[in-house]
């Protein structure tokens, strides 16, 4: 994002990206508590933030890891053992529709596994460094989102032999594929973007001033 903020932290619509975010899953009955990961320094002065924004009872903040996956342990390690389903999500997907949040955790707490993600309108290559080894069939192919639900048990169960190996993976559902569980793939959304590089903004504006008259009409 060439910024020394974290791209959570950004100003969208005159609000951190991340405030936007929770307040999706806010709306969500079936979520009780958002739970999120961060640097220690990032806490003491997002707390206030969240406090204005009247989340600080829904938000709990926690120390994160190096990596994305040991940020999102760290995160699993704070949920109650008794909870039923467990939600994954990026803190920059601030687009995300409640009922896709309610589709994933409907899904997960009968299947065990769900995962948002849209159809590869692209041609896929898979190459070596500079070129093709081969071309992939387009329709075997999804571009995967957040969020992903599974069922607490499950969702262990993964990073507990993850971390035995030592291995990382890029999204929790790998975590679960290697287990050989199933997870379901439920349809997501073109506007759940994820704001990563600088080009992402602009359109992130844009879709927030949509979204913002589309409430208000």
């Amino acid at each position: 994002m060439r910024t020394t903020s974290p791209k959570q932290f950004l100003s969208l619509a005159g609000v951190p990206i991340l405030v936007h975010t929770l307040r999706k899953f806010s709306r969500c009955p079936s979520v009780n508590t958002a739970i999120v990961p961060m640097r220690k320094a990032d806490i003491a002065a997002f707390e206030p933030v969240i406090e204005r924004e009247g989340l600080l009872g829904f938000t709990r903040l926690v120390p994160g890891g190096i990596h994305r996956q040991d940020s999102v342990y760290c995160g699993f390690q704070e949920v109650d053992p008794g909870t039923e389903v467990v939600v994954v999500h990026d803190a920059v997907r601030p687009f995300v529709e409640p009922q896709s949040i309610d589709a994933v955790i409907t899904e997960a707490s009968s299947s065990g596994a769900a995962i948002l993600a849209i159809p590869c309108t692209d041609t896929i290559k898979q190459i070596d460094k500079t070129h093709i080894v081969t071309t992939l069939p387009r329709d075997k192919i999804v571009l995967v989102q957040t969020p992903q639900a599974f069922r607490y048990s499950v969702l262990r169960e993964g990073f507990e032999k993850a971390q035995a190996e030592n291995f990382y993976a890029t999204d929790e559902s790998c975590l679960v594929e290697r287990l050989g569980y199933p997870v379901t793939v439920l349809r997501g959304s073109e506007t759940n973007i994820k704001i990563t590089k600088p080009g992402d903004l602009p359109l992130a504006e844009l879709l927030m001033r949509q979204e913002q008259a589309a409430a208000k009409a």
